[in-house]
């Protein structure tokens, strides 16, 4: 194993490789957020703890750019697996034809909503609110959808929460607690309902039991592997993030279910997952040695030394 390239070779295809990708003809892509967007002031009003404050796991587990995006991966792979969840992103947002911009507006939404004073996190919730209620249609099998159905709201808001605090145990903190993972999904809540969700489950044991619920309704598609292949080489930190992609991908699948990987044929690349475990942990280490600008001006704002 002398470098990235040789071990990272083989593409990510889903399905078969001849199998065409099924987009609607003039689908239209959602405005991007930053646009018109203004700027958010991490700083005011003074002591505002937003939606989650200091004490919050969302504050502890999103902190790590490494489980964020590690976990942001996961997310996405099983948001498309689930056929109208996969159909509304891919027709009605720029991931095919801007996939940095889309990504980096997701980290912005996450951010806002985490370390975020409350007006901010609420306007930005509106603001995804107001895009969402102009996505619906049907999807190729003629299943009618809508971006803002409470059941694929929590769907998507299980996703991410599951993908977030999955990556940051599996790379930053292996030895997190049951009762702390229990509070972070506990404490999410109230940010999935402020979406839409609903009925969101609240522990580790209603995560995993809301997961089997779903299992039968998510399918592999040649979609899935699109998107793998997009994240696996792009990267807005040029050549070097475009070496840890690959890895930064094969570290979201393996924090998925048991079953998922099997079930949506996701490729199986053994000296890959092999050079990702430790080398996710290590950037992980890295990362944590010094808090982000963000989180950093959010404990400023609330009066806070960082942990």
């Amino acid at each position: 194993m002398s470098s990235v390239e040789e071990i990272t070779a083989e593409p990510a295809v889903l399905v078969r490789p001849d199998q065409p990708v099924k987009v609607a003809a003039g689908a239209k892509p959602l405005a991007t957020a930053r646009i018109g967007a203004p700027t958010i002031d991490y700083l005011e009003p003074a002591g505002d703890p937003g939606f989650f404050g200091p004490d919050s796991m969302a504050w502890r587990v999103h902190a790590n750019p490494i489980a964020l995006a590690v976990g942001g991966v996961a997310a996405v792979i099983l948001e498309l697996a689930e056929p109208r969840v996969r159909t509304g992103v891919w027709e009605h947002s720029i991931f095919r034809t801007d996939p940095l911009t889309r990504m980096q507006r997701t980290g912005d939404a996450t951010m806002i909503t985490t370390y975020g004073p409350t007006k901010a996190a609420e306007a930005r919730v509106a603001m995804v609110s107001r895009m969402h209620g102009r996505v619906s249609g049907r999807t190729p099998e003629g299943q009618a959808y809508g971006a803002m159905d409470p059941e694929l709201l929590t769907w998507v808001h299980v996703t991410a929460s599951f993908g977030f605090l999955n990556a940051y145990r599996r790379y930053v903190d292996p030895a997190l607690s049951l009762a702390d993972q229990d509070r972070y999904y506990a404490e999410g809540g109230r940010l999935g309902r402020a979406f839409g969700a609903a009925d969101v489950p609240a522990s580790v044991s209603e995560i995993n039991a809301y997961m089997e619920t779903w299992r039968d309704k998510l399918v592999p598609h040649a979609i899935i592997g699109e998107f793998l292949q997009i994240v696996s080489t792009t990267s807005p930190l040029g050549l070097a993030g475009r070496l840890v992609q690959p890895l930064a991908v094969e570290g979201s699948i393996s924090i998925l279910p048991d079953w998922a990987p099997d079930q949506l044929k996701l490729p199986r690349r053994p000296m890959l997952h092999a050079a990702a475990q430790p080398t996710l942990k290590a950037l992980a280490a890295t990362a944590g040695l010094k808090l982000g600008e963000i989180p950093r001006l959010a404990y400023k704002r609330v009066g806070r030394s960082p942990p």
